[in-house]
């Protein structure tokens, strides 16, 4: 797995959010998905020749930060896996079918932290469920913190990046490329402002 974000696979790829119960001294944020200050990249081996990559264009999101208390971090996700972009009609169309995201039947996955781990260095490990194609299982991202301050507009921010990686087959995903392609690889890149 790679090292880069913790708030961005997380949300709403989809739609709006609601976190766990908040810790108390720290702040809210929502994920700036309006401004585009965050994304969901994912990336597939192609058969073992080259990569097949794209994102999600719809999700939302929420976290909670204490930059002295990482450890009550809390963050939760929402995809509209409907919204798979692979800069190719045909395939996007495939992605959604029953082979992959199935998103007549689950136009949404979800993710929703249940620990968050500080490794010194502003490196962050994120423990959390996700839900894709009805199917949850555990996840982890390993994160970096970027950086937090004011903004221009009288704002206040704060950013992450992440990375992780999960087999297709844990989330019931019919199709096989082979080994080459079992894995998804996931690149985040998550920006909140706090409210």
């Amino acid at each position: 797995m790679k090292k880069q974000l913790l708030a961005t696979v997380l949300s709403s790829v989809i739609g709006g959010a609601m976190l766990l119960p908040l810790a108390a001294n720290a702040a809210d944020y929502t994920i700036d998905t309006q401004g585009a200050h965050a994304s969901i990249q994912f990336k597939v081996n192609h058969l073992g020749y080259s990569f097949v990559a794209g994102r999600f264009n719809d999700f939302s999101g929420e976290f909670n930060y204490d930059a002295a208390k990482i450890a009550d971090t809390n963050i939760n996700v929402k995809i509209n896996t409907t919204s798979v972009d692979s800069n190719h009609a045909e395939r996007d169309k495939h992605l959604r079918g029953s082979d992959f995201l199935n998103t007549s039947k689950f136009p949404e996955a979800q993710y929703t932290s249940t620990s968050v781990e500080d490794k010194g260095d502003g490196k962050i490990l994120v423990n959390g469920n996700f839900t894709l194609n009805g199917v949850t299982k555990p996840v982890v991202i390993e994160a970096e913190f970027i950086g937090e301050g004011k903004d221009p507009w009288g704002g206040y921010r704060a950013g992450f990046s992440g990375s992780a990686e999960f087999a297709m087959k844990d989330f019931g995903i019919k199709m096989d490329l082979g080994p080459a392609s079992a894995n998804v690889s996931l690149d985040l890149v998550i920006e909140g402002i706090k409210r």
